[in-house]
């Protein structure tokens, strides 16, 4: 969302008028801007406007649950993230040596897929990291599970984290290690299972994600194909049994059958597990498969933020160049 008070007019209303009026190019390009500042505010005022109707509901539960004396209760300046929100970002700024997010607001709930899509260099995989209190903004909140994860100590995100799966572009896995171990490591640095039991949980994720555990376990990475990398990258991330998965790129690199059974395997996880996933990807055709809402990242802003039937149907014109002939 653009900040409304940013930037300042220059020039009469009536000089502005007749320019553009002399220069078609530049009343189009003015037109473009303007549809393009309201297109995000209005994504972005959607949850802002949930904000503002959490509010209130405080408001009222603060009036009735006044003390004795008649004095209200103190509550905080901002009442906390969305009810029921999974993964909430809030008005969340960001920059290095120049702004690479500015007032990013959106919201995941409860089983659903939220694909990431944008240009490259935007910042879609700088928002994994800040989910995943790799990065902390420098303005605004990131909120998971209900907790704004800035506040928390060392131990405390570790905790978060184990909510989550991450799967990397490249899969990420380890290449001295088999199939086996690379599933079994989360389970072996973060949980007190026996032997016994992680055997069972790796088997059980990789045959969910189709893959004949007597035949890959064994393996290496350099022994399997780039679709069976990802799969195993995906068991791994499960198995913390993760409430929450983060893909970077899924698809990339991989052939359209293969795409496919990735995208179908990310649509499982959502369907059995209800799990709640952001996916950032530049795989149009798979984004509108998988996800429940699309967020469009560009000009360091959601862009659009909505459902892929929304992004399909609207008439802006950036979002009609990004989408190309889809």
């Amino acid at each position: 969302m653009i900040d409304r008070d940013r930037g300042t007019a220059t020039g009469s209303p009536a000089s502005d008028e007749e320019e553009r009026a002399q220069d078609p190019a530049a009343a189009t390009t003015a037109a473009d801007a303007t549809e393009s500042g309201d297109g995000r505010d209005r994504r972005a005022d959607d949850v802002i406007r949930r904000k503002q109707e959490q509010r209130v509901r405080s408001a009222i539960q603060s009036e009735l649950s006044e003390d004795d004396s008649g004095e209200p209760r103190r509550r905080p300046e901002d009442p906390g993230p969305l009810e029921g929100a999974v993964i909430e970002t809030e008005r969340v700024h960001l920059a290095f040596d120049r702004p690479i997010l500015e007032d990013v607001s959106f919201a995941a709930f409860p089983g659903e897929t939220l694909v990431i899509v944008g240009e490259s260099g935007t910042g879609k995989s700088t928002i994994l990291k800040l989910i995943l209190r790799l990065l902390q903004p420098d303005s605004g909140r990131v909120y998971v599970s209900g907790k704004d994860i800035a506040g928390l100590s060392f131990t405390e995100a570790l905790a978060v984290r184990q909510q989550m799966g991450m799967v990397f572009q490249s899969a990420a896995l380890f290449d001295s290690m088999t199939v086996f171990e690379n599933v079994a490591y989360p389970l072996r640095e973060h949980t007190d299972l026996d032997e016994e039991a992680i055997e069972a949980r790796v088997r059980e994720k990789l045959e969910f994600v189709d893959l004949e555990p007597d035949e890959v376990v064994e393996k290496l990475p350099a022994e399997l194909s780039g679709g069976m990398k990802k799969r195993v990258g995906i068991a791994r991330g499960m198995a913390n049994n993760a409430t929450i998965m983060l893909y970077d790129e899924p698809t990339s690199g991989l052939d359209p059958l293969t795409t496919g059974t990735i995208t179908r395997l990310i649509m499982k996880l959502q369907r059995e597990l209800n799990v709640t996933s952001v996916v950032v990807s530049h795989d149009i055709r798979s984004a509108f498969r998988m996800g429940t809402h699309i967020a469009l990242l560009a000009d360091r802003s959601i862009r659009f933020f909505g459902t892929p039937e929304e992004m399909a149907a609207s008439d802006d014109r950036y979002i009609r160049d990004f989408l190309g002939g889809f």
